[in-house]
């Protein structure tokens, strides 16, 4: 439908109040008031009408006071009366602004809600601004500007704050949302109404707490997908896992798997208040810039070399100017460098330099952004030179920010660098970091994208020799693996390890020795013992049968010593690995409450707690998100040519991550994983020692009926792509959408004939505008599916070769509905294959993925104008019937 579900509640045509009289303060609680007043500064440009709970009016009374929104502002004990009457009047949303409210009571409350159908904001909310209704439904203070920014925030006392600075600061907002304990429309679902919400451009958000990881996932995904999101969290050092029992469970901070998690949902993070509104408001000029190299003007070299400091500091690069811009600026500016690091004009600079340096720096290939830095000297006009940059931001095509450094003497300046939405700071450091806000969103776009599936194209693993493995350490309640165990796991997913074979005696040993071959290693093996060597329980390179069966003897007696009530299986034996110039890497999971399993890489061995390299990602990977892992840890440096040693194989490396995150997918068991060292050279990689915790107990991220429930983002479900005949001939491959199938997409729409447009959109535009295309090839596989048919079609090139072609030939879809049991149908077929059968097929299909989740019934709107779909929906067996809000449509159902 048209409109979100969240509409009742913050785009209301009707409001009932419940906070006592607008016209007495007597005994009134202070969010009361603060609400009065707020209603009472500007006129709602809806109906607005206060009701007191303790009246004797009639139901026939309070019929007529039927509302979409119920605000609640009642002291605690009051509070269910009135979500009671709000209910009988049949309001479909309540606002309950309070705060103090326990578990237990706002439990009840929910209860309530969900028993007459109602959304429900609170309790221990501050409520609401919508500035663009004129509606500030809020305790925090007078109306914000309007503007096309949305604040969605935990903390109300932040929220107060925020809108206090951002009225001294000319900012303006779409929406202003304050969310506390135990609301029952939480942060996902206000997310994903502001990805819906047409007045808002960019979202800010000050988190403190996740309750549902794959819910807040999906949401921030779709957010992100259609517009900047920038989030400031609260507590960046909680405690680690003390409890920890492999070496990555111990290294790895929450805190680092938040930072994951945002990197992979497209959102960017910042650390303070002011880079919070600093990166919104970048964000929201809609820069597009492609990398990370910014190009400095400047006219004071002292700024220029602290931003190209902090340039440095923070991960982004230097622009510089080629030879070919350099030489275009020589007739106006002689002294610059024939390749310009800093394009440093002179003092006396002008606007005219100021535009012909951006100029060049906006053409150069070489440069992503500028930034413009202008120290006032005496006598300068500082606002002719910031006019300058006004005049030329429309036609430059990279972000453009600026830096007026002093205070008086630029005020004006910056004004009217602001009045022309140029990013203006007080500081080269701040500029830079904004840049770099923008740089961080655009690349973790690229991860958003990524919709991997949860077995790579390698060779298909042993999964269920792996089950059976977990199975039978489960079976002798075990949760820790011995190492031969966890080599046996890696083994069933193709990781090359070390030959290990366990001795239970110093004779065994020696023989086992004897017949891998020297030089060899010992390792103690025991359930109870995770760290060999803080037990001093690992040997190497012995040379001979003497040395193994000295080595093994005393390795018994130190760890009897050091470790009296750990269990002792005995001694694996192992061949040393021979790689000389190898790098020592690790690879290892951390469960996360409340994201789940987390893949960590890093450098590896011994002084893997000293060196404190990690580098994380959330599952499931593919090669580009193996790839960028690698490269986020400091130990890839050291994997190219290094000290003498040839660059090891990075395809190897990449095959091992992809294959932990196929065991991460398909072993729901697992909890903790410690690969180390792995040895990575030129000629490949091989797993020399690892440890594996698991549990019994279900991970539930996600729908605990799902196969990846344990996970925080679905993979891609490619079990429901298939092959299907064409009537009439030929054959067409039916799959889940992908992001990569955006502009397929689009050519459908293109090819779409009028009357096809109006009867799927209901609209007469003749293309997806790029938020909407964006939506629809880029969902979240939990709470929604879109089925395309591909057709393959051959035609020729401009040399007369056939070429091969993709055309996207129909589309259904589903969204879920926020009741969770019911979901919404859309679909589309191109007109030259209508009666085809593709239709039928389509539908059947989708029907199929929506039983299979475990949704009770597809529903959806029809133009009563449009026979054929009617017809359609009649022969497979819908329910139609008039739609009660639009007599133009016909309401179509469907038991799953």
């Amino acid at each position: 439908m048209d409109k979100h579900y969240l509409t009742p509640l913050f785009t209301p045509e009707s409001i009932v109040v419940f906070a006592g009289s607008p016209d007495s303060s007597e005994g009134q609680s202070a969010h009361a008031l603060a609400l009065h007043q707020a209603l009472q500064a500007q006129r709602f440009s809806g109906s607005l009408r206060f009701l007191d709970i303790q009246s004797t009016g009639t139901l026939a009374d309070l019929a007529q006071a039927r509302a979409d929104l119920a605000i609640i502002a009642l002291p605690p004990q009051d509070i269910a009366a009135a979500l009671e009457v709000a209910g009988r009047i049949t309001c479909r949303a309540a606002l309950v602004i309070s705060s103090g409210v326990s578990t237990e009571q706002a439990a009840m409350l929910k209860k309530i809600a969900r028993r007459e159908g109602m959304l429900l904001l609170g309790p221990n909310s501050l409520g609401f601004q919508r500035p663009g209704l004129q509606l500030n439904a809020s305790a925090t203070g007078p109306l914000a500007q309007a503007g096309s920014l949305a604040l969605v925030s935990q903390s109300g006392a932040l929220t107060a704050s925020m809108l206090d600075w951002a009225r001294s600061n000319a900012v303006g907002f779409s929406s202003v949302v304050s969310l506390g304990p135990n609301t029952g429309v939480d942060i996902a679902q206000v997310l994903d109404f502001l990805a819906n919400d047409a007045q808002t451009q960019s979202i800010i958000v000050y988190l403190e707490g996740i309750g549902n990881a794959r819910r807040f996932m999906s949401a921030l995904r779709s957010a992100a997908n259609a517009k900047p999101v920038v989030i400031l969290k609260a507590g960046r050092k909680p405690a680690g896992n003390a409890a920890a029992q492999t070496h990555s469970g111990t290294i790895v901070g929450s805190d680092d798997v938040f930072d994951s998690a945002l990197r992979r949902a497209g959102a960017v993070r910042v650390r303070s208040f002011v880079e919070l509104f600093s990166a919104a408001k970048c964000l929201a000029s809609r820069y597009r810039p492609v990398g990370k190299r910014l190009a400095i003007v400047t006219n004071g070299g002292g700024p220029g070399v602290l931003a190209a400091d902090w340039i440095n500091e923070i991960g982004l690069e230097l622009g510089r100017l080629g030879p070919d811009s350099v030489t275009a600026l020589k007739p106006l500016l002689p002294e610059l460098a024939s390749l310009c690091d800093l394009i440093d004009l002179s003092e006396d600079a002008e606007g005219q330099h100021y535009q012909a340096a951006i100029e060049a720096a906006g053409r150069d290939k070489q440069v992503d952004g500028v930034l413009a830095i202008y120290s006032p000297k005496l006598g300068a006009d500082t606002t002719a030179v910031a006019r300058a940059l006004a005049e030329m931001k429309r036609s430059l095509s990279k972000p453009l920010l600026a830096c007026w450094m002093g205070d008086a003497s630029v005020g004006t300046a910056r004004s009217t660098l602001s009045e022309a939405s140029i990013p203006s700071f007080r500081t080269p450091e701040a500029a830079v970091g904004a840049f770099g806000n923008i740089s961080s969103f655009y690349q973790n776009q690229l991860l958003l994208q990524q919709t991997p599936a949860p077995l790579s194209t390698l060779t298909k693993p042993d999964i269920e020799a792996a089950r059976l493995v977990i199975e039978g350490v489960l079976s002798e309640r075990r949760k820790v693996l011995t190492e031969i165990e966890s080599k046996t796991l890696l083994s069933a997913f193709q990781i090359p390890v070390t030959h290990t074979i366990l001795a239970r005696s110093a004779n065994e040993a020696m023989m086992i020795a004897t017949q891998l071959g020297y030089p060899v290693a010992l390792k103690i093996d025991s359930p109870d013992i995770s760290h060999k060597s803080d037990v001093q329980g690992v040997v190497l390179n012995l040379q001979h049968g003497a040395a193994v069966k000295d080595g093994y003897t005393e390795m018994m007696e130190r760890v009897a010593r050091l470790a009296p009530q750990a269990r002792i299986n005995g001694v694996t034996v192992q061949k040393m690995a021979a790689a000389k110039r190898g790098r020592e890497i690790y690879i290892g999971l951390v469960t996360d409450d409340p994201f789940g399993p987390v893949v960590v890489f890093g450098a590896g061995g011994t002084m893997i707690e000293l060196l404190n390299d990690r580098a994380m990602e959330l599952p499931p990977l593919n090669r580009y998100l193996a790839r960028r892992l690698i490269d986020r840890s400091r130990v890839a440096e050291t994997l190219g040519d290094w000290r003498g040693a040839n660059a090891v194989d990075m395809d190897a490396l990449e095959q091992l991550l992809l294959r932990v995150s196929e065991m991460v997918c398909e072993l729901p068991q697992l909890r903790e994983m410690d690969i180390n060292p792995i040895i990575v050279d030129e000629f490949g990689a091989v797993a020399v020692d690892a440890r594996i915790v698991i549990d019994s107990a279900s991970l539930a991220i996600g729908p605990g009926s799902q196969q990846y429930a344990h996970l925080a983002i679905l993979p891609y479900p490619a079990r429901h792509a298939q092959v299907w005949p064409m009537r009439g001939g030929g054959e067409y491959t039916l799959r889940p959408i992908r992001p990569d199938d955006a502009q397929m997409l689009q050519q459908l729409v293109h090819s779409l004939s009028a009357e096809s447009r109006y009867f799927r959109f209901v609209s007469s535009m003749t293309e997806l505008p790029p938020a909407m295309l964006a939506r629809f090839s880029l969902i979240d596989y939990d709470r929604e599916m879109a089925l395309v048919a591909v057709s393959k079609q051959r035609s020729l090139d401009a040399n007369g070769e056939t070429v091969e072609t993709e055309r996207i030939i129909g589309v259904s879809r589903y969204i879920t509905n926020p009741d969770q049991s019911s979901c919404e149908f859309s679909l589309v077929v191109a007109d030259d294959f209508s009666g085809k059968g593709l239709g039928s097929r389509l539908m059947e299909s989708i029907m199929d993925v929506a039983r299979e989740k475990g949704l009770s019934e597809i529903e959806g709107l029809v133009l009563a104008k449009n026979p054929g779909m009617l017809k359609l929906m009649k022969s497979l067996g819908f329910t139609i019937k008039p739609y009660a809000e639009d007599p133009d449509f016909k309401w179509v159902t469907h038991a799953l």
